[in-house]
């Protein structure tokens, strides 16, 4: 080995001769780095060589001759960077890559191959698989086999030497036989004679944590016998067998003719269809936009739902459940509650008795005498009807300055008025029908009426009437600053609520009291638009319903007690529970809403029943009754009973669908009232017709 390394050595010092020979003559042009490279790699190359063929001088010889050839190929080679090992990334910008001896630029190697050029380059160079760009030198290499396989064995995570064995036995040095001479024989130290401070303070400190309880000794482990399926692995079909969890994520549905950008003619949608599209919600639509045809692709734009669509993608992906679970075998009719037959559930108003015609208009609203046995309706044609129940005969007709909005029998039963509202005015009429002590005695409470000494000024002007209007039973008229909506009167009869519908005006709602004349505004500023109200039958509450929500207000301590969410965009109409803790509401997207107001301000349950746009609903004072009429032209009657037992859920429960009022210009039943004793119930049509349902 000594004698090959000397003779290594002196080879070394011939090829250092030769390669300055090679300088002196210019064939080098870049002695400094490249040569000291070559040296070294040439050195490295020559000691490997001679340690592998130790045993062999012919293929020793042929080692050097080989290495040789390798490190003067190599030395002839123009590499040309000269920049040393520093981030190709600063002359990225730059055309040229370090600098010669001269000190002039080095320029990059001009590279114009384009795709085309870089596509023809693969399908006709046969080493194209083996070329790789040097980004160091800037040109392109073409590996050896050598360096492919070296490249192939790295990639397998096998060792990049061929001849390297890594299953050479290990040497142990440190084995279980004793030996003579020790490893270290250094005296032991004082320290490991003497207790340890640091621990005793530890140990004081854990037994001191034992005394107080703060540290518990562990538990013995529980010896008890474990047993377990040996075999339910291998069973497919066993709970604990292993089960393929995998789940492929949700597909999305191919795209039809409709979202073409031509779609045939039946795809697209027209001026109804459109209509019906927009009015429904955007969970109940079939198509999550509209079809529409253009010319040509150029002329489609930009899709506005692109971002959306992309965002309800990433949630599908991300909100989808990713574990299969067992599937239980239910019938689907043990899921559906068990209800009442409706046949166990009369008496319920089935077929339609009387039907009270006269007006030329739709009916918006219709009220019933306490007594039962008078029927007021206001109509569009500026008039108001007073009907006996039992024989449809019209015993009054009295015409107003306006269109109708609505009408109120006044609930006491002493007391004999309607309030009647049109345009800015409401009027209280004294019909004359009926008991004439009580007709009398209403007319003695309003004449009865003493001004104060000091009079305040009122939003609402209070006037008596004279005159034809006085004989026709018009007892007092209260002019109003803004049209009036709704009429609802209190159930003692004295108190009268009228809405006025502005949104943003603090003035939506007066409460005005009949026998004192006065008018109140309890609300300094009303959220949102308010579309109807009522007062609550036992309690001093007050009820505000607006577009979205329905408020309940105190009236005694003038606060705010409870905001009940309706889940629906637009509330057309709400009615009390004569027990008072029940409200529903109708609203104009086919919804009725159930309120319990001592369960949750959230509806306890959503009906669905009607197809178009809910215009009333009323309860039923004494029997277990409910209505709702539509704009499709039904009413359905549902049976809702309320228990005394405070932790059983109401039971609803449609009983019928009463049919017969003609749709006219897109509406139907505009109002429904319950008889005050009998289960019947009326409905007011934009047909012009009074319909009595028994």
């Amino acid at each position: 080995v000594g004698i090959n390394e000397q003779w290594g050595n002196g080879m070394g010092e011939g090829l250092s001769e030769f390669i300055r020979a090679q300088m002196k003559m210019g064939l080098l042009s870049d002695p400094r780095s490249r040569v000291q490279e070559t040296l070294l790699w040439y050195q490295a190359s020559l000691h490997i060589t001679f340690s592998l063929s130790l045993s062999l001088s012919l293929s020793l010889s042929l080692s050097l001759s080989l290495s040789l050839s390798l490190s003067l190929a190599f030395c002839s080679q123009d590499i040309r960077n000269t920049v040393g090992n520093i981030p190709m990334e600063w002359y990225k910008d730059y055309p040229h890559i370090g600098y010669d001896l001269d000190g002039k630029k080095i320029f990059k190697p001009i590279r114009n191959k384009d795709e085309l050029d870089e596509f023809l380059d693969k399908m006709e160079n046969p080493d194209y698989w083996r070329t790789i760009h040097d980004k160091m030198t800037g040109t392109d290499v073409c590996l050896s086999d050598e360096q492919v396989d070296l490249v192939h064995r790295l990639q397998q995570g096998k060792f990049g030497d061929v001849n390297f064995n890594e299953y050479e036995p290990a040497i142990d040095f440190f084995s279980n036989e004793v030996m003579i001479h020790p490893v270290t024989n250094r005296p032991a130290d004082k320290r490991s004679f003497i207790p340890s401070l640091i621990e005793k303070e530890k140990v004081g400190k854990l037994v001191h944590a034992i005394k107080m309880g703060w540290i518990k000794p562990r538990r013995p482990k529980e010896t008890a016998p474990q047993y377990y399926d040996l075999w339910a692995k291998e069973d497919p079909n066993a709970i604990l067998g292993r089960h393929k969890m995998h789940i492929p994520a949700p597909k999305m549905r191919l795209p039809g003719h409709e979202e073409s950008y031509n779609p045939p003619p039946e795809y697209l949608l027209t001026d109804e269809e459109r209509q019906v599209w927009e009015q429904q919600d955007p969970d109940e639509r079939k198509l999550s936009f509209l079809p529409q045809k253009y010319l040509s692709l150029r002329a489609v734009p930009a899709f506005s739902r692109f971002i959306q669509e992309r965002f309800e993608r990433c949630l599908d992906l991300y909100l989808c459940p990713r574990q299969r679970k067992m599937r239980v075998n239910v019938n689907p009719e043990d899921l559906i509650p068990k209800l009442p037959r409706p046949r166990d559930l009369q008496p319920f108003p089935t077929l339609q008795s009387l039907v009270y015609h006269g007006h030329s208009s739709l009916i918006r609203s219709i009220s019933i005498s306490p007594s039962g046995q008078w029927l007021v309706s206001g109509s569009d044609d500026c008039t108001v009807r007073f009907w006996e129940v039992c024989t449809t005969r019209c015993l009054k007709t009295m015409e107003v300055g306006g269109p109708v909005k609505s009408v109120a029998w006044n609930p006491a039963p002493s007391i004999s008025l309607v309030a009647v509202s049109y345009g800015e005015n409401v009027i209280l009429v004294n019909p004359g029908l009926g008991d004439r002590l009580i007709c009398s005695a209403t007319d003695q409470l309003i004449s009865s009426y003493e001004e104060p000494e000091e009079v305040k000024d009122q939003q609402v002007q209070w006037a008596v009437p004279e005159g034809k209007a006085q004989e026709q039973g018009q007892r007092l008229i209260l002019t109003h600053p803004k049209a009036v909506k709704q009429v609802s009167w209190h159930g003692r009869g004295d108190y009268l609520a009228c809405v006025m519908p502005d949104d943003g005006s603090s003035l939506q709602v007066v409460i005005h009291q009949v026998s004192r004349r006065r008018t109140q505004n309890p609300f300094h500023r009303n959220k949102g638009a308010v579309q109807c109200v009522s007062f609550h039958p036992s309690r001093p509450y007050f009820l505000v319903a607006t577009q979205r929500y329905v408020r309940v207000y105190n009236l005694i301590k003038q606060e705010l007690t409870k905001k009940l969410m309706a889940n629906c965009k637009w509330i057309s109409s709400m009615a009390v529970h004569p027990g008072g803790d029940n409200v529903i509401c109708g609203s104009y997207d086919c919804r009725l809403a159930w309120f319990d107001l001592d369960l949750s301000t959230k509806p306890y349950k959503v009906l669905r029943h009607h197809k178009k746009a809910l215009r009333g609903v009323a309860y039923h004072k004494h029997y277990p009754l409910f209505a709702s009429g539509s704009d499709d032209g039904t009413v359905i009657v549902c049976h809702g009973m309320v228990y005394n037992d405070l932790l059983q859920n109401p039971l609803i429960v449609p009983v019928k669908v009463l049919k017969g009022h003609i749709i006219t210009h897109d509406l139907g039943v505009l109002d429904v009232a319950f008889h005050p004793t009998q289960p019947w119930v009326f409905s007011s049509g934009a047909d012009g017709t009074v319909r009595l349902f028994t």
